[in-house]
This record gives C-alpha cells, sequence and structure tokens, in this order.
C-alpha cells in the first residue's frame, strides 16, 4: 500500500522517506510524492501517477539503516531522476531495492545484515541551482551549483561554498566547469563558471530553511536543496554524522567574497559591492613539492601514491594507499575502507567521499586541480587534511605506509 509522502515516518518508510515527511508536517517546502514500502503496487503506482498527469519523476531509497543518526549511508543505495511512465517507474522501484546488494553498500555495512527497502516516488524538479547545505548552531554551510543536485552530492563539480552566520554571508566560489540537467552532463559556459549561484539574500533564505529544518527534526541537519524557477525545496534531510572543521585561515579559497550583514526576504537579490580577496586553490605553498586544496578530513597519513582514474584501476588499490583521483562518487566506497588518505581534483566538503572519509577517520584533501598528474604513482606522499596540504615525503620508500593520526580527535 502506497503511503503519501507526508504521512512517511521513518519506522515504516526509511530513515529519508520518514525525514522527509516531518519536513513536510512542519509547513517546509517539498517536492510532493509517495511511498512504496515494500511489495508491488503497480495498480497503485499507475493510479498515482495518472492523478499527477504522468510527471517525470525521482525514485530514491529509503532504506532502515538511511539517514540516520548512527550512519548517514549517503550514496550507498542507487536512486534515479528524471524517470516517466509506470513501466519505468517499476523498474527503477525494484533496482533501488537491489542496490542493498551493490559492491558499495556491502562495503559500508561491513558485515551487517542488509536493511529493509522502502522506495521515494517524488515529483522530479529541474533544478536551476542545488547543492548541500550543513546546519550548526553557530554557522551554517552552503554547497552550491547549477543544475541538479548529484554533480555536488557525488563530487563531480567543486561547488561555490556559503557560509552564513549572524546575518553575514561569506562566499567562496568555485570553477563549475560542468553541469548535470535531465538530458545530461554539459560543459557550463565560461563566463558562468566562476559568477555565483547563489545572491546572499538566497544563501539567507537557505539558511533559514536550515534552521527550520533542524528545529522541526530536533538535531543539527545534512539537507540536499535546489531551486527551481526561484523557488526554493528541500529534497532529503539527514542528521549529520561527520560534520567537517572549519576551513583554516591559512587555506586560500578559489574566490572569497565577505558581504555584510543585511536584512532583505526578496530571492536572487544581491546585497551591494562587498569587498574580495582573491587566491588559487591547488597551487605550490612555497614549499617545493607541495599542493594545497580544501580541507575535507582531518588527520594525517602518509603513504604510496596511487592514481585511480575508474573502476578499472580499483584492482591495482592496496592497503594503505593515498588515493589520488578526478572525483569519487558512492561506487568507490570500498576503496575508502582500505585506504590511508584520499585526493581529489574536485569535489566540496558536503560531497558523499567527503562525509565517508569522515566516517572513516581518514583524511580527505580536495580539490587540487590536476594532482593526478602533479603526483607521480606510486610516489611516498602525506596527506594533511586538516590544513589540506599535500607533500612528497623524501625517503618515503613505495609501500611504507603511516597511518592516519587523529590525535586531535
Amino acid at each position: 500500500m502506497l503511503v503519501p509522502l507526508a504521512e512517511a515516518t521513518a519506522d515504516l518508510c526509511g530513515g529519508k522517506a520518514g525525514g522527509l515527511g516531518a519536513l513536510i508536517r512542519a509547513g517546509l517546502p517539498v517536492p510532493d510524492g509517495v511511498v512504496v514500502p515494500r511489495g508491488a503496487v503497480a495498480d497503485e503506482l499507475g493510479r498515482w501517477l495518472e492523478r499527477m498527469g504522468d510527471p517525470l519523476v525521482a525514485v530514491r531509497s529509503s532504506a532502515a539503516n538511511e539517514d540516520t543518526a548512527l550512519t548517514s549511508a549517503a550514496g550507498q543505495h542507487d536512486s534515479f531522476l528524471g524517470v516517466r511512465g509506470l513501466a519505468a517507474v517499476l523498474d527503477a522501484v525494484q533496482a533501488c531495492r537491489e542496490s542493498v546488494w551493490s559492491p558499495r553498500a556491502v562495503a559500508y555495512r561491513n558485515g551487517f545484515e542488509p536493511p529493509p527497502m522502502a522506495v521515494i516516488v517524488q515529483l522530479q524538479l529541474d533544478s536551476d541551482v542545488s547543492g548541500v547545505m550543513f546546519t550548526a548552531d553557530d554557522a551554517i554551510t552552503i554547497e552550491a551549483s547549477w543544475g541538479l543536485g548529484p554533480s555536488v552530492v557525488e563530487g563531480r563539480v567543486t561547488p561555490d561554498r556559503y557560509e552564513v552566520a549572524d546575518g553575514t554571508v561569506t562566499r567562496t566560489l568555485a570553477d563549475k566547469q560542468t553541469t548535470l540537467t535531465l538530458s545530461g552532463v554539459h560543459q557550463v559556459p565560461v563566463p558562468r563558471r566562476r559568477s555565483a549561484t547563489l545572491s546572499d539574500a538566497t544563501a539567507r533564505q537557505l539558511a533559514h530553511l536550515g534552521q527550520q529544518a533542524a528545529a522541526a527534526l530536533g538535531a543539527p541537519q545534512d539537507l540536499e536543496w535546489a531551486i527551481a524557477d526561484g523557488i526554493p525545496w528541500l529534497l532529503q534531510s539527514r542528521p549529520i554524522t561527520a560534520k567537517p572543521r572549519a576551513i583554516p585561515a591559512t587555506v586560500a579559497p578559489a574566490t572569497r567574497t565577505v558581504a555584510p550583514a543585511t536584512r532583505t526576504s526578496a530571492l536572487g537579490t544581491s546585497t551591494g559591492a562587498p569587498a574580495t580577496r582573491t587566491s588559487a586553490l591547488g597551487t605550490s605553498t612555497g614549499a617545493p613539492g607541495t599542493l594545497t586544496g580544501t580541507p575535507g578530513s582531518h588527520g594525517t597519513a602518509s603513504g604510496p601514491a596511487r592514481i585511480v582514474h575508474g573502476p578499472a584501476d580499483f584492482p591495482h588499490v592496496r592497503p594503505g594507499d593515498i588515493l589520488i583521483c578526478p572525483y569519487t562518487d558512492p561506487a568507490w566506497t570500498p576503496l575508502l575502507a582500505i585506504a590511508a588518505g584520499v585526493i581529489t581534483e574536485q569535489g566540496g566538503l558536503l560531497s558523499h567521499a567527503a562525509i565517508i572519509a569522515r566516517e572513516r577517520h581518514i583524511p580527505a584533501v580536495l580539490a587540487v586541480p590536476d594532482a593526478t598528474t602533479k603526483l607521480p604513482n606510486n610516489t611516498g606522499i602525506t596527506i594533511n587534511g586538516t590544513t589540506g596540504t599535500i607533500s612528497v615525503t623524501e625517503g618515503n620508500e613505495p609501500g611504507s605506509y603511516l597511518a592516519p593520526d587523529h590525535s586531535s580527535d
């Protein structure tokens, strides 16, 4: 029997659907949908789709262990965007259920039994901008990029970052090279790559929604959001399992803008011309053989560099390697279980890979341009996920391994 998303609870419909149901009941903006708890409901789904006008839908997993305070299961089960028609929706529902047996989900569970799987069928947004938001008592962190959200959550693009605290917005603008739309991945026109995805007023409005979500759910939240036709929506909400540390002042952002605190409620408007401080990300820090990026998961580790461009390289990864890759999507979770650290050329603090690295307590440095070419394969390197630095380790023989240091935990 289908459950309206507004009535979903975690015990019946899994963590993701339960969180969305709580947001709807709190009056927050969530796209309409239904939950398929278990079993075949073809007739009911067909009637719901017909009543909604046969729309494009997103079909999303909602397992019992997903989006809980203990485990995020970030990206470990399948979801499908832009699905239309009953037959395609039923196929996607089945694929979501079967994804509990995917290698990444099995590795994430680490020997535990697969959880019961409910599935959400929800109206699909064609978003102009989307991203992830972490709430906290002192500040809200928002990451944003053009198009649909998987580019940000899967770490395939380095997003803009907005810190909102006491009405003040601090921007770190990134080089957003690609965008994901319902028709596929596209290159972003060069003039738009470093332009701001959010106005300061919009960042404040999203932060306010995040605070409301945290209040409704009783804890700081990791939220996925989207803006379509100027309207902000919340797409997912889970308790924060692994909060990123504040980025040290010595780490250079791509383009940082501090906007003065102003009172405005207009969506999409800006607040004036604040001062700008600009420097380069992923460049030499002055020390020979040293690169810098965004600290994604704190701690330090030393080991052999292992270049991984995709699944074909997975068999070459050994325990204690430092992964160096263009990005990591959820399929790479088994590698994070054996790696000593991870370095990416793309991605943000709130991406799935960064979250899993923090849950695994391994250091991560993100958004290091050309890392796969600047750091030779099998070279001894040291990664510092607290300061965002990577250095070639003199005298570190390939294959040596220094366990991650979390003495400051």
